[in-house]
């Protein structure tokens, strides 16, 4: 249970981190030519993602999802509700055990890691959505 505790704990610091100011510090600039190099793979992200129109354009959805058909992210939009609703249906079934709320037996972590599958499956509808109203 330590084990669980300290994943948790480190993704909740992990996930603060990431939306704290920098520190800015400052060093002394010394002059230095500093020769550009091109690389093939750049991210561009201070593109802007503003739309005025009913839907976004395809390219908010990253890099992957915006190369994906609608059809495709309607499917796995499926999987991953069947999944979510496999795991708590299964939750369900281990929660009317007796004794098992007392004791917690009825929670187990692949269920757990499935209930994940609902917010997963709402985003890739979206997605889809998305998708369709591009054309793609």
């Amino acid at each position: 249970m330590s084990k669980l505790s300290f994943v948790i704990l480190s993704m909740i610091v992990a996930a603060c981190s990431a939306f704290a100011p920098l520190a800015q510090v400052r060093t002394v600039a010394t002059p230095m030519v500093v020769a550009q190099q091109s690389s093939p793979f750049v991210l561009n992200m201070a593109e802007d993602t503003y739309w005025e129109a009913e839907y976004p354009p395809s390219k908010v959805l990253g890099p992957l999802m915006s190369k994906m058909p609608s059809g495709l992210l309607g499917m796995v939009s499926l999987v991953f509700l069947g999944i979510c609703a496999y795991s708590c249906g299964q939750s369900f079934v281990l929660q009317q055990e007796p004794g098992a709320i007392a004791s917690g037996s009825w929670v187990k972590w692949y269920y757990v890691l499935g209930s994940f599958g609902g917010p997963l499956a709402w985003g890739t509808h979206v997605a889809a959505w998305i998708q369709r109203k591009n054309g793609m």
